[in-house]
């Protein structure tokens, strides 16, 4: 009996593969996407791992997934729930040896040939991290007590809280804090709760963050003026801890889902083109408070229109959804990510100065360009161009956006597949292509 369950490590994939198989090449593929990939000749070593340092997913290919009628047995002695996704790779299609497999426990099945490209797909979908995150809640109330206490209640389920006294200090917290709801009061000296609601609805950033405000007053007339700003709710004074939290968990969870709805885009699943441009406005404007480094970046596939006249415009959408896998697999968490539009990507890099940020993103370029695209019976590859601009070197957000872009242009001129750093006033500097 473990004391304490090993834990789950984020990127890790075991596959169990053949010495001789051809499925080794489909793991070299996975490492360029970012993975860390360990491999086993049998599935007495793959599981004996397991138990010892669970990964991620485990891929069960070639032989071996023909002949793993046990490893639902064998991953169920893993002290761990839930327990790693499991994909099989197969030379057999038919109905028998898909139903071996999902009675082996797989999650994913494929039959050779098999393109990479969809594994990481599948691996991104099996493997993502729910929307569950912490809700982060802003808390306006001049009784700083009677802040601190509502503070306590949502913090006691996990809840990531803020509080101010202050209504003139919220549009610093809301860039800063980043909230998913903000509980207002409605009656605060200097600013009522309806006057600033009817502010933080006036920027388009914060448009859709939930509003709901807080008052001893049980007037349905007041309640009814209080969501004529754009108020999501009303509660009353005193509130339960247990009302609150149910309140703020399903406010904030329809939020996020809308959110989403609105503002990724539905091929890739990055920041659409609107909702980026509103992130670097917010992101340029906390650096400078702050005095930190930011760099963007705008990046775009190289000769993509020959890709769809050559091989169908479904095989130019995975070549999309190939690059936007293999940026949110090797960038860090905290950079952000869109498709601006078309073959077109771009990246706020946080924290990151413009050659830290070129020296970056030139990796993702030098991996992308090894990746093997599968089209029908044809394999290709496919670069991508690059330019950055360091915030520090222009004043505002449109400018870096127009340097970046500027850039990117050299970087094509200059012969593609390769990163350029913008210069203000001193022209650029080229990464050349090196790999």
């Amino acid at each position: 009996m473990h004391s304490t369950d090993p834990e789950i490590e984020s990127g890790l994939v075991y596959v169990a593969v053949g010495e001789n198989s051809p499925d080794r090449e489909l793991a070299e593929q996975m490492r360029r996407f970012g993975y860390e990939i360990r491999l086993f000749p049998s599935r007495e070593t793959l599981c004996r791992a397991v138990a010892e340092h669970p990964p991620m997913a485990i891929i069960v290919a070639g032989g071996l997934a023909e002949g793993c009628s046990h490893l639902r047995r064998d991953l169920e002695q893993v002290p761990r729930e839930p327990g790693p996704r499991v994909i099989f790779i197969s030379s057999r299609g038919e109905f028998g040896a898909r139903l071996q497999a999902v009675r082996a426990g797989a999650d994913a099945y494929f039959t050779h040939p098999v393109d990479g490209r969809l594994v990481v797909d599948a691996l991104d979908v099996l493997t993502q991290q729910p929307a569950a995150q912490s809700p982060r809640v802003l808390i306006v109330d001049d009784d700083v007590v009677v802040g601190a206490y509502y503070a306590a209640v949502l913090e006691s389920v996990g809840m990531t809280v803020k509080t101010t006294d202050d209504p003139f200090a919220v549009m610093d917290s809301l860039s800063e804090f980043s909230p998913d709801l903000v509980l207002v009061d409605l009656y605060m000296p200097g600013c009522s709760g309806l006057e600033l609601g009817a502010v933080i609805r006036q920027q388009q950033a914060y448009i859709g963050i939930p509003v709901v405000f807080l008052s001893v007053e049980d007037d349905a007339d007041n309640h009814l003026a209080a969501m004529d700003p754009g108020a999501d709710d009303f509660l009353t004074k005193p509130i339960r801890g247990d009302r609150l939290i149910s309140l703020v968990t399903s406010r904030v969870r329809r939020a996020r889902a809308l959110q989403s709805l609105m503002t990724r885009d539905s091929l890739t699943g990055l920041l659409n083109h609107t909702r980026f441009r509103e992130q670097l406005d917010l992101e340029v404007a906390r650096a400078r408070r702050q005095d930190a480094d930011l760099s963007m970046a705008m990046l775009d596939v190289d000769h993509f229109k020959g890709v769809n006249d050559t091989h169908g415009h479904a095989t130019g959408d995975l070549v999309l959804k190939s690059l936007a896998q293999m940026l949110r697999q090797r960038l860090r968490k905290t950079d952000i990510i869109g498709r601006y539009g078309g073959e077109e990507f771009a990246v706020i890099l946080l924290g990151s100065g413009g050659s830290a940020a070129a020296a970056a993103l030139d990796e993702v370029r030098r991996a992308f360009a090894e990746v093997r695209h599968r089209a029908q019976d044809a394999l290709f590859s496919v670069t991508f161009s690059g330019g950055v601009a360091d915030l520090r070197e222009y004043p505002d957000a449109e400018t870096l956006n127009a340097a970046a872009g500027g850039a990117l242009y050299e970087a094509k001129r200059g012969g593609r597949n390769r990163i350029v750093v913008a210069r203000a006033g001193s022209g650029i500097n080229a990464i050349p292509p090196s790999g």
